[in-house]
């Protein structure tokens, strides 16, 4: 028997529905973004207080990269960042995650590379004067091949992915306290004068590797360590690792608008 041409409309009809939501499945599945969060301590929310994500690498739910992934619709996060990662352990650990899928990357890096953090413990214990300054003046030899190594590997392997490098903030003011016990306003200042080279020297090779660079000088400035609104922590006594990064309106308030800005 030949169905009737009112039930054969109507078969044509499902067929189509079908097909219709099959497409529109697809669009979606396109649309969806595939974010991948690289670098050090900075990107994994060493400061915040909660590691639930990964306690070796000290990552947690309100670290920027985790913030951003849940503030946009249809974005999955792939969180590789790690605690004292430097660059050569974001390629041998990290960099696998990009793929020729990946739509967005970010990353911060070479704080490590050139011992910052335990540069600011030596301020705390000692004069740490005469280390800042040889550190800044050997910057450039000592980081640019690195990050040129890892900004142009992330672009190659995703080359049509929006990549955000993030920069350091400064990580003092002028004023003094609790919380910069033992580092003198000389030292203060001075590594604030790193921080100010290895953001151009980051902002140059980003602009080279041809991603993009989102510097924290402005968005930080106001909020230092010592400020009535920090978004820095200071020296910690009890709990030291989270000394010296961002807390969680740091992230929340600074890093994860820098990231917004260039992806919405």
């Amino acid at each position: 028997m030949r169905p009737s041409s009112s039930r054969a409309r109507r078969f044509g009809a499902f067929v189509s529905l079908l097909f219709a939501l099959a497409a529109l499945s697809a669009t979606a599945a396109a649309g969806a973004d595939r974010y991948v969060a690289l670098g050090d301590s900075f990107s994994s929310g060493v400061g915040t207080g909660s590691y639930t994500l990964s306690s070796s690498c000290k990552r947690g739910v309100y670290a920027y990269p985790w913030l951003v992934a849940q503030q946009r619709a249809d974005t999955s996060l792939t969180f590789v960042a790690c605690s004292g990662a430097k660059t050569t352990d974001l390629m041998a650990n990290q960099i696998g995650s990009v793929a020729t899928d990946t739509t967005i990357v970010t990353v911060t890096i070479g704080g490590n590379d050139i011992g910052f953090s335990d540069l600011i413990v030596e301020c705390t214990l000692a004069d740490c004067s005469a280390e800042l300054d040889s550190t800044r003046a050997s910057l450039r030899t000592v980081l640019m091949p690195r990050l040129d190594t890892v900004y142009s590997s992330i672009r190659s392997r995703a080359l049509d992915a929006t990549v955000i490098v993030l920069g350091y903030p400064r990580m003092f003011s002028t004023a003094g306290c609790l919380g910069t016990l033992g580092i003198s306003s000389t030292e203060r200042a001075k590594a604030n004068l790193l921080s100010d080279a290895l953001d151009t020297l980051s902002s140059e090779r980003a602009g080279f590797a041809n991603v993009t660079y989102k510097s924290a000088l402005v968005p930080f400035t106001g909020h230092a360590v010592c400020s009535s609104s920090a978004w820095l922590n200071g020296l910690n006594l009890l709990n030291t690792g989270e000394s010296y990064h961002p807390n969680r309106n740091g992230n929340s308030l600074g890093y994860a608008p820098l990231v917004r800005a260039v992806v919405g």
